[in-house]
C-alpha cells in the first residue's frame, strides 16, 4: 500500500526507549515528519507482528536492540495537505522499551540519533503529544519499578 494518499490508515509501531534516564530519539529522514524529532518506529510488514516490526525498525533506524515492557498508547498521525485531502494516516501503537544492546547511530530513515533527558525534549520542538506519550511511559516505568521494589522485600520466620 502506498504511504501517500493511502486507501485506508497503515499500522505502525514506534518505541519510547529508555537508558537510565534517558530516552532515545530519532530525526526523521523522510515525509511526513522529516526533519523533526520523534520516537523511533515504523510502519508494519504485511505479515509481521507488531513486536516483529517495533525490534526490526529500532534495529534499521538506530542501530540498537531492545527489550519492550508494554503498550503506552495508541495515536492517531493524520496530516493533511491544502485542499485538505488526507495525504498521510498512520495509527501508531507507542511501547515502553529498555535500551538491551548496542550503539545507537542514525540508519535507515534516521538523519540523527540522541539519547535525551526528558527536560531537553522541548528544546529540540518534539512535538507536545510525544512528550505526553514520553511522560505517560516514564510513569508507566517508575510505577513498574515501584512495584519490583516492594516485591523484593524479604519474609523470615523464626522461632522462639
Amino acid at each position: 500500500m502506498k504511504r501517500e494518499y493511502p486507501s485506508r490508515p497503515i499500522p505502525a509501531v514506534a518505541a519510547v526507549i529508555f537508558s537510565g534516564t534517558k530516552v532515545l530519539l530519532v530525526k526523521r529522514a523522510n515525509p511526513p515528519s522529516e526533519g523533526q524529532w520523534s520516537l523511533p518506529g515504523g510502519a508494519i510488514q504485511l505479515g509481521e507482528t507488531w513486536r516483529e516490526a517495533l525490534e526490526r525498525e529500532i534495529l534499521e533506524e538506530a542501530g540498537i536492540g531492545i527489550e519492550v515492557k508494554s503498550l503506552v498508547a495508541v495515536v492517531d498521525r493524520i496530516v493533511r495537505d491544502k485542499q485538505h485531502r488526507i495525504r498521510y494516516h498512520y495509527i501508531i501503537l507507542d511501547y515502553w522499551a529498555e535500551y538491551a544492546s548496542g550503539s545507537a547511530q542514525a540508519s535507515s530513515d534516521a538523519m540523527d540519533v540522541r539519547w535525551l533527558e526528558i527536560p531537553d525534549l522541548e528544546a529540540l520542538g518534539v512535538s507536545e503529544d510525544t512528550v505526553r506519550v514520553i511522560k505517560l511511559a516514564r510513569e508507566m516505568r517508575r510505577a513498574a519499578n515501584s512495584r519490583a521494589i516492594a516485591n523484593r522485600g524479604e519474609t523470615c520466620s523464626f522461632t522462639l
